[in-house]
């Protein structure tokens, strides 16, 4: 029996989630949120969180190890505020530094300094044994590809939503 608020509901915004669509849904998020915690855990000793190691593989990835702060922004779906005070601390730590755009005088790089550098090197080995073993290896390797062409659609859709496709 329906309730009142899930009639209005469909009557705007379309069917209720389906069991199975609930349950998908639903370990979707568990997941996320569980393997989330448990790479903030194992990259904790290093003195970073996930943000600041997903700051360190852009600028290591980047062309001159450098990246304009609103594509680093755009890269790592931050505000520019919040990526300005992460970077803020980041600096403070001698992971990144900030330079002047010649081009812009108003924009500013982030730039991966050598220490950043250094510090990528000791932890992604560590990172990349957390992603084996708590996601990885967990999964046969069709499993992996039928993740893989499962989520494609989803994010190619929601990358053109945000003008990035």
């Amino acid at each position: 029996m329906e309730t009142e608020t899930q009639t209005a509901a469909q009557e705007t915004e379309g069917p209720w989630l389906t069991d199975a669509e609930q349950c998908a849904w639903r370990t979707h998020l568990d997941v996320n949120r569980l393997l989330t915690y448990q790479m903030e855990k194992d990259i904790q000793p290093f003195g970073l969180t996930m943000n600041d190691y997903e700051i360190l593989v852009n600028l290591s990835e980047a062309e001159n190890r450098r990246l304009r702060m609103t594509d680093l922004a755009a890269a790592t779906l931050q505000s520019k505020s919040r990526l300005s005070h992460q970077v803020t601390r980041m600096e403070s730590a001698g992971l990144v530094k900030r330079e002047h755009c010649e081009s812009d005088r108003r924009g500013l790089y982030a730039v991966l300094t050598d220490q950043g550098m250094e510090t990528m090197r000791k932890v992604a080995p560590h990172h990349v044994a957390s992603v084996r073993r708590h996601f990885i290896d967990m999964l046969a390797p069709e499993q992996l590809a039928q993740l893989r062409a499962s989520l494609t659609p989803v994010a190619d859709e929601l990358r053109k939503r945000r003008g990035k496709n």
